[in-house]
């Protein structure tokens, strides 16, 4: 009996969703009950790439989802089904195109210099009305609502459903606010290796999408769902470790980092518009990235490639002397993709010990950078397509099946009538 087929026996499971996160984010799944999962955990279940979001044709092999035991979550839920994260094979050879596959390559480069990549994201939320549109919540109207009591706790069924279902899962919670726009929230939870993180992330769009719906709601991750109010971040929090020591701390340093998290900041902001193809996949990306103000009287989103302290108008922000926090990603950002690129723009900046230069203090909402001592972000996808094109640097590092793939299909979007929708 294999790892997979033991645990299934061991928790009396009857069956378990083999999944994946294609190209674009939409997880894709096959329910297989426990008197297969040794077979297919073995195989891999059977799915026909074309049919889903990966470059390859009707005419291509089929696709196998091999199983990660360690993946394997219970649903809360539905307690005798699992969850478990799949790799990608085709006819033996490993799908290089396939996301979490080109985050595992990532982190095997970063093992490869002795690091290990650790994270964590904030996955922000609306609450919507699935029948009327717009806000759930009827009563939710502040101009400014950011971390109102009143709306949370009209929401407590839900959000405190979501948080037991985390601590069950062992993903450690620890807050949960309403956030800048109405009807919008976020959750928080400890974090982790990245590809852990990477696969909790994944499987919180569908735990809350599916509690959501318990509760008569929608879930929108997207980027900008409603105009005139905030949109969706996923800002990712990072740091290298080596032996169990973080090697971004240094309380000799500058704020209280090290050399290398300086390197690997350096590395962020010198790719930092090629980033934007994978961190903001979406038209509606463009959106939000601080070009308006909203109804509360900011995007909270970054509009410069530039960092700062303990400054939310920023790229980069540096909370604390423990790590960095990216606030360029938004909702719609592939978990395993969003954790690959970023650890593969910081390893490249430590690799040629990139410079970040001087720290801004600024406002810069109000403040913007002097002409020339900083770039504007991508104003379009379409822009930010083509510095992913033109940086041949983060090209090579994610691999040249990936990158083709990812490209062409991005190119059908227009035709799709911006229907790439991720949960």
């Amino acid at each position: 009996m294999n790892d997979l087929a033991h645990i299934v026996a061991n928790r009396g499971l009857r069956h378990v969703l083999f999944s994946f996160t294609d190209l674009f984010g939409v997880q894709r799944a096959k329910l297989v009950p426990a008197s297969a999962v040794a077979a297919l955990a073995e195989g891999g279940a059977g799915f026909a790439g074309f049919a889903a979001w990966l470059h390859l044709t009707p005419a291509d092999p089929d696709v196998l989802a091999l199983p990660d035991p360690a993946s394997l979550m219970v649903l809360p839920w539905q307690r005798d089904v699992a969850w478990v994260a799949t790799d990608l094979v085709v006819e033996g050879t490993p799908l290089e195109q396939a996301p979490r596959r080109v985050l595992q390559q990532q982190l095997k480069r970063a093992e490869a210099l002795g690091f290990e990549f650790r994270s964590g994201v904030e996955a922000e939320f609306f609450l919507l009305d699935p029948e009327q549109g717009g806000v759930a919540d009827r009563f939710d109207r502040q101009s400014k609502p950011c971390y109102d009591q009143l709306s949370l706790m009209r929401r407590y069924p839900l959000i405190s459903e979501l948080i037991g279902a985390m601590e069950e899962l062992g993903w450690g919670p620890y807050q949960a606010d309403h956030e800048d726009a109405n009807g919008q929230f976020e959750l928080n939870w400890t974090f982790a290796d990245a590809l852990t993180t990477a696969d909790r992330h994944a499987f919180f769009k569908v735990m809350a999408a599916t509690l959501a719906e318990k509760h008569g709601c929608g879930v929108s991750f997207d980027p900008k769902p409603i105009e005139g109010l905030t949109g969706n971040g996923a800002h990712l929090h990072v740091s290298l470790w080596q032996g169990g020591r973080n090697l971004f701390h240094e309380p000799a340093g500058e704020k209280g980092l090290s050399t290398l998290a300086y390197h690997f900041l350096g590395g962020l902001l010198a790719h930092a518009r090629a980033l934007c193809a994978l961190t903001n996949p979406l038209p509606a990306s463009y959106r939000r990235l601080a070009r308006a103000s909203t109804s509360s009287g900011s995007t909270w989103s970054p509009a410069w490639i530039s960092y700062g302290g303990n400054n939310r108008t920023h790229l980069v922000r540096i909370p604390d002397d423990q790590r960095l926090e990216l606030r360029l990603p938004d909702g719609a950002a592939n978990p395993y993709l969003l954790q690959a690129a970023v650890l593969a723009a910081g390893l490249d900046g430590i690799e040629r010990r990139l410079d970040p230069g001087p720290r801004s203090d600024a406002n810069t909402y109000t403040d913007p950078p002097a002409p020339g001592t900083a770039q504007p972000l991508p104003g379009s996808l379409e822009e930010a397509l083509e510095a992913f094109a033109a940086d041949t640097i983060l090209q090579n590092a994610l691999g040249s099946e990936f990158c083709s793939a990812y490209q062409e299909l991005v190119a059908l979007l227009p035709a799709r009538g911006g229907g790439m929708r991720p949960t």
